[in-house]
């Protein structure tokens, strides 16, 4: 169902994310986003002239490549275009993520790491975007398995993560019996 008709409008920013995941040959998995910001007005800009209408003020670039097991083994970054001429500098910063694993907590250990000053608001966004795709990209594949679900040790990660897959639901109840949790 579309949203109700809005009230009479115009249209001022734009915000672009495209997110894709590709399974590499290598048997690792990358994970590749661009974020571009653009305005439906041209104004000047201290740092970079006049920008028109439709130019991006911001147009940066990630590619997280993952492991099967969801750990970090590479990330790339590139900001094309930024508001002020150091903003490229914290590209490097992102490193920091190579090693972690996606896995609850993740969000908090990026904020933590790469919150306020130690990184950028945008780029910080846009690696949280692609965590996202990275779990819809590989866990389709491998829940195939079915240690992934019913044989798993322990409750796999994806249960309990949205209101769809509480495990005292009845999805849950119905795709995942043995970590139902409701009433029977």
């Amino acid at each position: 169902m579309p949203l109700p008709e809005p009230a009479e409008r115009e249209a001022v920013h734009l915000r672009e994310i495209r997110c894709q995941g590709f399974r590499r040959a290598d048997g690792l998995w990358d994970i590749e986003g661009r974020m571009t910001d653009t305005k439906s007005y041209g104004f000047d800009s201290r740092y970079r002239g006049r920008v028109e209408a439709g130019t991006p003020v911001h147009d940066m670039h990630m590619r997280m490549t993952l492991d099967e097991n969801l750990e970090v083994r590479a990330i790339a970054v590139a900001s094309d275009d930024h508001p002020f001429p150091n903003c490229a500098a914290i590209e490097s910063a992102y490193q920091v993520l190579v090693g972690t694993r996606l896995a609850p907590g993740w969000t908090r250990l990026v904020r933590e790491r790469l919150g306020g000053v130690a990184g950028c608001t945008h780029l910080t966004r846009l690696v949280q975007e692609l965590a996202v795709v990275a779990v819809q990209t590989i866990m389709p594949l491998r829940s195939r398995d079915e240690a992934v679900t019913e044989g798993a040790k322990t409750k796999p990660s994806h249960l309990d993560g949205c209101h769809a897959l509480a495990t005292d639901g009845p999805i849950v109840r119905e795709i995942a019996p043995r970590w139902y949790r409701g009433e029977s």
